[in-house]
């Protein structure tokens, strides 16, 4: 999967949990991150260049990326 899905995906999740607030739509989606995405998928959206994502996807990637251990 290229980046440009990953981060349609991503943005369409973080898009969703947005009635939650900031924070909370942030951590949601990372953790959607964690429990639905194969670790290819993430290790590319981790690498990937996050200027496409929202805030809040961005954000989710960013705290996705300091859980070393969620990533594989």
């Amino acid at each position: 999967m290229d980046a440009a899905n990953l981060a349609y995906m991503a943005n369409q999740i973080a898009r969703n949990f947005a009635v939650q607030g900031d924070e909370a739509a942030i951590s949601a989606t990372a953790q959607h991150f964690i429990d639905f995405w194969d670790p290819r998928m993430k290790a590319a959206i981790v690498a990937s260049d996050c200027a496409a994502l929202s805030p809040i996807a961005r954000a989710a990637v960013k705290l996705l990326g300091t859980r070393h251990d969620q990533v594989n």
